[in-house]
């Protein structure tokens, strides 16, 4: 693992982890780091992990042992802070919301479940429509929309709550062309204005790509850093469970 030292606080930091699931180790010993103005992708086989590590900075997860830190601070007191991109099954699409209701649903930690929206509230919604295209279908009911457009909402919604630190999980998972383009460009521009990125993703080129370091997952952090210095086949075998295969080092890039 790649050692790394910061001056400023960082966005996230992930010591020592372990969260257990239906009496299973599902992760142990992680230790992961997301400055402000980063993108880091996260990398591993199904079951290593990934989503349950984004669930346990949102605080829907209690660690069974180490720390997690949001700017300094503990979940506990971050919560509401973080803005989280789901899968798209995990959304309620068939609930009867206007693609501008739905946005505004990412502000319920700001605005409290009780009170009215006020206009900081309608701005950083109309801002989260403008930076995923949608402004024209906000009227629209979220029930007949594309799958690209249901991820721009997922996106929007998560944006609206302006936060330093961005949850992405599977973000580019059965897009058309056309959406992850724009996604690409608007995480890339995040990240340019100073947010931390942390994203889960299969797509390996795609993430060498975009990301300035990719931490690889299995339970524990396999390794991390930037995408050139992970060249070594032994470390994506050890990260994706197997002893030795070819065609899986062909599709990630690393075969010799």
């Amino acid at each position: 693992m790649s050692e790394r030292t910061t001056t400023t606080t960082p966005a996230l930091r992930v010591r020592d982890l372990a969260v257990e699931l239906g009496g299973r180790r599902a992760l142990d010993g992680v230790d992961l780091t997301v400055d402000a103005g980063e993108l880091v992708g996260l990398i591993g086989p199904n079951g290593a992990g990934k989503t349950t590590l984004l669930r346990a900075v949102l605080g829907l997860l209690t660690p069974l042992g180490g720390t997690i830190d949001i700017d300094g601070q503990p979940v506990a007191r971050s919560r509401g802070t973080v803005g989280y991109v789901p899968q798209r099954h995990e959304f309620a699409w068939d609930f009867p919301l206007s693609v501008e209701k739905a946005v505004l649903t990412g502000r319920t930690h700001r605005i409290g479940r009780l009170r009215r929206p006020g206009a900081t509230d309608r701005e950083a919604v109309e801002e989260a429509l403008d930076r995923v295209a949608l402004t024209d279908l906000r009227r629209r009911p979220i029930g007949e929309l594309s799958g690209g457009q249901r991820q721009r909402v997922l996106v929007a919604r998560a944006l609206a709550l302006r936060p330093r630190l961005l949850l992405l999980d599977e973000p580019f998972t059965g897009l058309d062309v056309p959406t992850q383009e724009l996604l690409t460009s608007l995480f890339l521009r995040l990240r340019d204005e100073g947010k931390a990125l942390l994203m889960t993703t299969h797509d390996l080129p795609g993430a060498a790509d975009m990301a300035g370091r990719l931490c690889l997952l299995n339970r524990t952090v396999i390794a991390d850093g930037p995408p050139e210095a992970l060249r070594d086949p032994a470390v994506w075998l050890r990260a994706f469970g197997v002893a030795r295969s070819e065609q899986l080092l062909t599709s990630l890039g690393v075969a010799r």
